[in-house]
């Protein structure tokens, strides 16, 4: 006997809106009364942020769906561009948290503007923005990007990623240094003085890690990322959370980079 279907669907709906956006889609399949309930606008409006209007409000894009249910999906597989294409939004399909993406060129890049023959941005068809920026040659790669943490989710801990390709015949990016601070909490040094040594290239070889350095890994939409550090988002009240990719003290040639953008997403 389906004792699942005998309960008020009210009842239903209370017990499924205390679960998650994963197991809301997975109870569907439990009795014929928790499909009802795990499909309903009211549970899926729950697990949608609370500022989901006016972020999509915030998009040159017209998105049409027919449920909330469909509306949350197509936020975790498609991400959405707001504020003029200056940032890429989307949600975490477990949790339901916000992820953002701030393109390559709202990104602080040493020599990268008006230097055409440092860097030049160009369009690239793997690109969710407009523009891409690629490194043809500098000796000071320095990259930094902020967001406002009050457009985060609140009570997560997020990690930054710097999101990348490397052209054909790149050089130089073997090493560098990365962190993240609060800018209103943590000075420039104090954040250098604490800072992760990080590669751009791909360890292919085992036996040759070095010991806390970290490595970039393949996304699932082909680009590359590398960690750049993490911090507790509390009440969104700490300001600007900035993150910072460089390698300042080893003047060799670098080039063959080609930076998307910078995401911050829950751990």
């Amino acid at each position: 006997m389906d004792y699942f279907g005998l309960l008020p669907e009210g009842c239903v709906s209370d017990i499924i809106s205390f679960s998650s956006p994963k197991d809301a889609a997975i109870s569907s399949a439990i009795s014929r009364g928790f499909k009802s309930a795990s499909e309903s606008d009211t549970i899926w409006e729950k697990f949608l942020p609370s500022d989901f209007q006016h972020i999509i409000s915030k998009s040159d894009s017209q998105l049409l769906f027919s449920s909330k249910k469909v509306l949350y999906f197509c936020l975790c597989d498609s991400p959405l561009l707001i504020d003029g294409g200056k940032l890429s939004f989307f949600l975490d399909k477990k949790t339901g948290k916000k992820c953002f993406m701030v393109a390559a060129r709202e990104l602080a890049i040493s020599w990268g503007v008006d230097t055409p023959w440092y860097w030049e941005w160009i369009s690239h068809s793997e690109s969710r923005f407009s523009e891409v920026a690629h490194l043809k040659g500098v000796s000071w790669l320095d990259i930094r990007g902020k967001i406002e943490t009050q457009i985060l989710s609140k009570r997560t801990k997020y990690v930054a990623y710097l999101v990348f390709k490397l052209a054909e015949g790149h050089e130089g990016l073997e090493i560098a240094n990365a962190y993240v601070r609060f800018v209103n909490r943590e000075s420039e040094k104090e954040a250098e003085e604490r800072a992760s040594v990080v590669s751009l290239v791909e360890q292919k070889v085992k036996r040759r890690i070095k010991r806390n350095v970290k490595h970039p890994r393949k996304r699932v939409d082909g680009w590359m990322e590398i960690e750049m550090g993490i911090f507790f988002n509390e009440t969104g009240e700490d300001g600007d959370v900035e993150a910072r990719l460089m390698e300042i003290k080893r003047l060799h040639g670098k080039g063959g980079l080609i930076v998307q953008g910078m995401e911050f997403r829950p751990e």
